[in-house]
């Protein structure tokens, strides 16, 4: 057994969604969003280097010895099964293995919003889930492609960096490819799905501007796209989405925009009100007319009115959500009051009064 198996084991008791490794700190577990040190000494650079190397390849170990990141799956001895990043710093070399659930979740037992399900009865077109580093977009993806694979006769070929949750192919097939394993780039891994006959195409990443035009012409040919983006809400997914793409294409994308987008889904994981757990709370934009036109006209800073008044269609703003989620008793104040964009609307439900003239300063 390798020896950092022990720490991965221990981060898996604890019930943690992150094990840190760096070089002059204990090891970490990121607990509930928070990140906590275990009892254990500073690491050592060398005795880190030497961990790690147990688990690495030949061909990862020369990849990160030539000064790159590098990132990849790993089971443990233990079972458990982790996305890995190995990273340099400062002070010498650092890790993050992010614990990936052996059992893929339901969009029910993520307590997602219905109209995420209903996304998924789409047969082709765009569907772009966005938010940052770490706030599940990964497993809400894999719920949905759950879903499809479940109810449906589809192709499926997700490509990802890397491969997380694993698919066993159900009612439909799915076909997973791990960036530089099984292709070289996420542009190239769209290039060849499309003459592999699909269904859905899962983007693991929508990094650059030759992947997006990639995705983009899958989901006008027929196919249903799913992406992630690493933005925090519908309307700067929309900006970077027309800012990533030369300019000479502006008006192109911003078509493709109007017609074949099908929603955007935006998340941040809040911790839950026992203050055990975190839960996706989600901003939802489903493309209507009005917001096609508020694309075509420049006028994207408008949208948030859109999804404001969006409820029967499905959309909400995040503060919407945060709301109904405080008003329903599901989540911890603090934590979510953080997220919000109107801070102001949600005085009433912080007890520690002394957080309040920080509302009033950050919302005036």
């Amino acid at each position: 057994m390798a020896r950092i198996d022990a720490f991965l084991k221990l981060g898996m008791q604890q019930g943690c969604s992150d094990v840190h490794l760096a070089v002059g700190v204990p090891p970490m577990l990121r607990m509930n969003g928070d990140l906590l040190p275990i009892k254990f000494r500073d690491l050592r650079d060398t005795e880190l280097e030497s961990y790690l190397l147990e688990i690495l390849t030949k061909k990862q170990a020369d990849h990160f010895g030539s000064g790159r990141d590098l990132d990849f799956s790993y089971v443990s001895a233990e079972g458990g099964r982790f996305r890995v990043n190995l990273f340099r710093k400062e002070t010498g070399i650092g890790a993050t293995f992010r614990a990936i659930p052996t059992a893929i979740p339901s969009l029910e037992s993520l307590n997602l919003p219905p109209i995420v399900r209903k996304l998924c009865d789409y047969h082709q077109g765009m569907i772009l889930v966005t938010g940052s580093t770490g706030t599940g977009k990964s497993t809400t993806l894999a719920a949905m492609i759950d879903l499809l694979n479940s109810t449906r006769k589809l192709n499926i070929i997700s490509l990802e960096d890397p491969i997380e949750f694993v698919h066993k192919s159900k009612q439909s097939q799915v076909i997973q490819r791990e960036l530089g394993t099984h292709i070289p780039s996420f542009a190239e891994g769209v290039r060849a799905a499309m003459r592999e006959d699909p269904d859905v195409i899962l983007v693991g990443e929508l990094r650059d501007a030759e992947t997006i035009s990639m995705a983009m012409t899958a989901a006008e040919t027929g196919h249903l796209v799913l992406g992630t983006l690493h933005t925090t809400s519908a309307t700067k997914t929309i900006d970077r989405v027309i800012d990533a793409l030369p300019v000479e294409q502006r008006e192109q994308t911003k078509s493709f925009l109007s017609s074949s987008l099908i929603a955007v889904v935006t998340q941040v994981l809040v911790k839950n009100a026992e203050g055990r757990g975190r839960r996706a709370v989600l901003e939802v934009m489903v493309m209507t007319r009005a917001i096609a036109k508020l694309i075509q006209m420049d006028q994207t800073f408008q949208i948030p009115s859109q999804l404001q008044t969006g409820k029967d269609l499905g959309s909400q703003l995040l503060d919407q959500a945060l709301l109904a989620g405080l008003a329903n008793r599901e989540l911890d104040p603090e934590d979510a009051v953080s997220y919000a964009s109107e801070k102001r609307l949600f005085q009433r439900y912080i007890a520690d009064t002394s957080l309040l003239p920080k509302l009033e300063t950050a919302a005036g």
